[in-house]
């Protein structure tokens, strides 16, 4: 395969247009001295996203054709590379873009991708996305570009990874901790592409409105600054490299583009031509969710990790839902749990035998108000169950197909939601988990909590993937897994969230969205923890920006078709 360098750059941006300019020059310099044949820029590099007024925003935006750009373009073309620059963009008057611009190492402007998903403030003065970002060709590998919170939801980077992008750069404004730690380097593992993000350091607005803002926004000082954390991710989810959060400069890697081809797991499974585009419609339809009441504040859940396997764990199990806690409500169990291995390792029948037996003993076994999720073979299918004393209140068929299970593994056809006294409850079973639509399509259909019975066979399911799928649907997930590959966790909601607003659980800290995790330990066993089923109904991260309902659903269709 041929290797290709790229560089994310972070630096300080003003309200000096001609000395950020500078800055971007000198980066791409540094850039340039060391080899990068592909550099990304932050986002908004002209201007600090803070305007007095409309009018402000138009004077200190700058022209496709005008001189700021032109000698970003002259840049390129005099280091030869390939160049990503994001900047506020004058279209028709009145009218201003936040977009990213690709440029050749002639200097020629390739394409430019306008923000889909636009943050706070900023649908005060610019215009979102009309058409999808494209895709580029180039020599180097398949372009996508996106910006900052086109980023913290899945539905820009996916389309831009349906359509062929094997590079995705990312360029960023931001001041919170999580998106450098969950919402950038998820994009790689779960699309398998590359990841190039540049983030910024320094002040995020003038220097001279930091503490009258602080105290307008209830965020700290401190935390008004550029996060950093630039960074090179690779499609496996390992990061090649990574800024710290406060110096200026530049990262290197060295990448190979055409990796980002090959879409398959350890476990052989395509995770693009096993998706499933006929049952995600509504990913891609305006939101008309009903108005539902919100669950309870906090509820106990729990997790258990047998130490048996077989008919044994059947019989283990049991008898910790005699013992259990009366206190908890939710009780999730791995993927298969009464099986040595995959299911399919036994006839047909007998898988079934030995399934039903399971439900029978656990049903028999439930104490008065608890629900128990595990997944069984019944009717042929990997399925999630929710158990309870009285029964069966919910059947859930894994919904994508993996290797691991065999070809011939039997699919379900769409989501479901559970009523019950504390909230509404999904379920995500085994290989759903790695696909952000599967959970997208339980925020859609009202969940609040997902219980997740799943086989983890990649790192960065757990490091990234489950919180990340949590934090971009503000959903509580109780996740259970095997302990020889990964250990279960309880990710409860924080409960405050919305920006610009007071926090009362805790001082704003830089991270939005990280849930509040209890990780098991690496060894058989129950872990307790809460989840706030109450607070899924908050979907507003900032003033007019919702992770749910201000999605660009209407740009969506590759994921429905692709």
């Amino acid at each position: 395969m041929t290797s290709i360098r790229v560089a994310a750059a972070q630096f300080t941006v003003d309200d000096d247009l001609s000395a950020n300019l500078k800055r971007c020059l000198s980066a791409i310099d540094e850039a340039a001295a060391g080899g990068a044949q592909l550099v990304v820029l932050p986002e908004f590099c002209n201007h600090l996203s803070w305007y007095r007024d409309a009018e402000h925003c138009w004077e200190v935006s700058v022209d496709i054709s005008g001189p700021w750009l032109g000698d970003l373009a002259a840049s390129a073309r005099q280091h030869q590379l390939h160049l990503v620059v994001n900047a506020t963009v004058r279209r028709e008057p009145g009218v201003i873009t936040g977009t990213s611009l690709l440029y050749s190492p002639a200097g020629e402007l390739l394409g430019q991708s306008d923000k889909q998903v636009l943050m706070g403030h900023e649908n005060d003065f610019l215009r979102r996305a009309q058409a999808v970002c494209p895709v580029i060709e180039t020599p180097i590998g398949r372009i996508g570009m996106y910006s900052c919170m086109d980023g913290v939801i899945n539905e820009t980077p996916r389309g831009l990874a349906l359509r062929g992008a094997q590079i995705l750069c990312n360029s960023l404004n931001s001041f919170a901790y999580d998106e450098g730690d969950l919402h950038v380097p998820v994009r790689a593992p779960e699309n398998r592409t590359w990841v190039v993000a540049a983030n910024k350091v320094g002040p995020l607005i003038p220097e001279y409105l930091l503490e009258e803002v602080s105290r307008i926004t209830n965020i700290p000082v401190v935390h008004l600054f550029g996060a950093g954390d630039s960074q090179v991710v690779a499609p496996d989810g390992t990061v090649i490299t990574r800024a710290d959060r406060q110096t200026p400069g530049v990262v290197f890697a060295d990448i190979e583009p055409q990796r980002a081809d090959d879409k398959t797991r350890p476990d052989g499974t395509d995770v693009f031509a096993s998706r499933r585009p006929e049952l995600y419609a509504a990913i891609a339809q305006a939101p008309a969710r009903a108005d539902l009441p919100p669950g309870a504040p906090e509820v106990r859940a729990a997790v258990y990790q047998p130490e048996s396997s077989g008919q044994q764990a059947i019989i283990e199990v049991a008898a910790v839902l005699r013992s259990l806690d009366p206190e908890v409500s939710l009780l999730v169990l791995p993927e298969l749990f009464c099986f040595e291995g995959a299911a399919m390792n036994l006839e047909l029948a007998e898988a079934e035998a030995r399934s039903q037996a399971a439900l029978e003993r656990l049903v028999g076994s439930c104490r008065e108000g608890v629900a128990v999720v595990t997944s069984l073979l019944i009717n042929g299918r990997n399925t999630g169950v929710v158990l309870s004393r009285s029964g069966v209140l919910l059947r859930q068929a894994q919904l994508h197909p993996c290797a691991r299970l065999g070809e011939e593994h039997a699919v379900g056809q769409q989501m479901e939601v559970l009523q019950l006294a504390w909230g509404r409850l999904a379920v995500v079973v085994g290989d759903d988990a790695l696909y952000p639509e599967t959970f997208r399509l339980a925020a859609l259909a009202g969940a609040e909590v997902v219980a997740a019975p799943i086989h983890v066979i990649e790192a960065w399911e757990v490091e990234t993937g489950l919180p990340e799928r949590a934090a971009e649907n503000r959903l509580s997930l109780v996740y259970a897994t095997r302990t020889e590959v990964g250990t279960s966790a309880i990710l409860g909601l924080p409960t405050d969230f919305t920006l610009m607003t007071p926090w009362e659980s805790r001082l704003f800290d830089g991270n939005i969205s990280t849930p509040l995790t209890v990780q098991a330990l690496p060894n058989p066993g129950l872990t307790i923890g809460n989840v706030h089923p109450a607070a899924a109904t908050n979907k507003m991260v900032s003033a007019n920006t919702n992770v749910l309902d201000g999605r660009p659903w209407h740009l969506a269709e590759a994921i429905t078709t692709a």
